[in-house]
């Protein structure tokens, strides 16, 4: 597995996000870390290529886009495996997909433009594979964001990520929309970008540039930058804490653990008795599985006296990690 390069590792520790919106913005990046915008371009493209990033350009939030995102789960035979897995593979609405190592297998993440669009997605994947979808949308944010932070020496740090949302989400237009279409795979490796997306959509670059940037206020694009592959670069214990929390309580707990700099993610979801008792989702992610059993000991201590149980689900195969995408 490559490791990055120092110009690698220089450009993924300052720009998972803040990414210039100027007519040439790899050139500005490549000054700020001292190469020249081609070798920068090539840096990029290479990581990508070798799955050290998952993709690059704005993130995108689902929900302030007036979308509708949720994870779902599956109990997937082991016979049947492959073929599911190779069925949302195909399967544009679904972003993430990891094998766990649970009675429910099979996890993944769903995103459409509507609520109905989410509705008919699952029906259509129970149809085709012929098992019950389990599905668990957010009923409650508590944390969302990590910076992964890569040192000379090999090691692997996070530092978490604060985000303010306002209120109301944007009101989008039909050339919003097309520039969400245009730029969800991620940003042109050209040395003039936002020319390139301009010309897709049929306006012009300062349009781009001041539409994102609107964007960006109005959090409907999270950040622009790097997304790592956090396993790929070391952190490879992905363990799913899940907490069956006394309702009274679960708010309350869900905002001190998303408080903690190892959670990653941290939502309240609903439970699905009897197989599913867990009504709290935090994401911790290490080194190894060691870390993560650590970590998770911690939160232990801290809900002891209102959980009336938890699991660790860690990840055994990525089977797909794309990001968002909204399709018609």
């Amino acid at each position: 597995m490559p490791s990055p390069s120092p110009l690698q590792r220089a450009f993924l520790n300052r720009f998972q996000g803040g990414f210039p919106l100027s007519p040439r913005p790899y050139q500005e990046v490549a000054l700020d870390l001292g190469t020249d915008e081609s070798t920068l371009i090539l840096a990029i493209r290479d990581m990508l290529g070798a799955g050290l990033l998952t993709r690059f350009g704005p993130l995108w939030d689902a929900e302030r886009l007036g979308g509708r995102f949720t994870l779902a789960a599956m109990a997937v035979p082991a016979a049947d495996f492959d073929r599911v897995a190779r069925m949302l593979e195909a399967s544009p609405e679904v972003a993430h997909n990891y094998r766990r190592d649970h009675a429910l297998n099979m996890w993944f993440v769903l995103a459409t433009p509507t609520a109905a669009g989410l509705d008919a997605a699952i029906r259509r994947i129970q149809s085709v594979s012929g098992l019950l979808v389990y599905d668990f949308p957010k009923l409650k944010e508590y944390h969302l964001g990590f910076w992964l932070h890569l040192g000379e020496d090999g090691s692997v740090g996070v530092r978490r990520v604060e985000r303010e949302r306002p209120a109301e989400p944007p009101t989008l237009d039909a050339l919003d929309r097309a520039l969400v279409a245009a730029t969800q795979a991620g940003l042109p490796l050209e040395p003039e970008p936002f020319d390139v997306v301009a010309r897709q959509i049929a306006c012009d670059p300062e349009t781009v540039r001041t539409r994102l940037h609107r964007l960006l206020e109005l959090g409907a694009v999270r950040r622009i930058g790097a997304v790592p592959n956090h396993y790929r670069l070391g952190l490879r214990g992905n363990g799913m804490s899940v907490w069956n929390i006394e309702d009274a309580e679960v708010d309350g707990i869900g905002e001190r653990i998303g408080a903690l700099d190892f959670v990653s993610h941290c939502y309240r979801r609903p439970r699905r008795l009897p197989l599913w008792p867990y009504n709290l989702f935090a994401m911790v992610h290490g080194r190894d599985r060691a870390e993560v059993v650590s970590a998770a000991a911690r939160i232990e201590a801290m809900v002891a006296a209102h959980s009336r149980g938890h699991r660790v689900l860690f990840s055994e195969a990525i089977l797909k990690k794309t990001g968002l995408r909204f399709v018609a």
